[in-house]
């Protein structure tokens, strides 16, 4: 089994001429494109569904909950926490785009576990301007997921607050276990 971290055997995946990184992804996106046909589908999603999860690379979310496109809106950032932005794109995909179900998927081992706000000011000190944003670091998944359920649930932007899961991916086992909100 290979992954998209791997170099690709023969020349339909090589990089031409000694490219970058972006070299091989726009050449792969003009090979989609070649077959691309318009599904001729609406931005709304088809399931009514916004997933929020972690940016890690080992998380394909769409195969892990059996989506297809079109099925949903994907939110991601660092650690899948719900910020002031989750919440700006949860509010458009509600109020503008029909969704009514949140789901919320963090994973074991995430980079966020071994990060403290001290990222910050180390930031700061190299390069000379303290970030706007927090790290929004931790160290209990589960908590933390519970946090982000209440964040979404008191949001008073948010229409449909009812339907509202956490969930915690296994990296290893490719399971998700639902976290209690209590």
């Amino acid at each position: 089994m290979t992954t998209s971290a791997a170099v690709p055997a023969g020349s339909e995946g090589a990089i031409t001429g000694g490219g970058t990184v972006t070299d091989r992804l726009v050449e792969a996106n003009q090979r989609y494109a070649a077959a691309f046909t318009d599904p001729g589908m609406d931005a709304r999603p088809v399931l009514r569904v916004a997933v929020v999860a972690c940016m890690d690379a080992r998380l394909d979310l769409h195969d892990a909950l059996g989506l297809e496109l079109g099925d949903c809106h994907t939110i991601r950032n660092a650690g899948g926490v719900v910020t002031d932005d989750v919440i700006r794109s949860l509010t458009i995909s509600q109020r503008a785009l029909g969704t009514r179900s949140v789901v919320l998927i963090h994973h074991t081992g995430c980079g966020l576990e071994s990060l403290t706000e001290e990222f910050r000011h180390e930031l700061e000190m190299e390069v000379g301007q303290r970030p706007a944003w927090a790290v929004e670091a931790f160290r209990d998944v589960d908590q933390d997921v519970r946090q982000s359920m209440q964040r979404v649930r008191t949001s008073p932007f948010l229409l449909h607050t009812d339907d509202v899961r956490g969930f915690v991916f296994d990296v290893k086992t490719g399971l998700l276990r639902e976290i209690d909100p209590a």
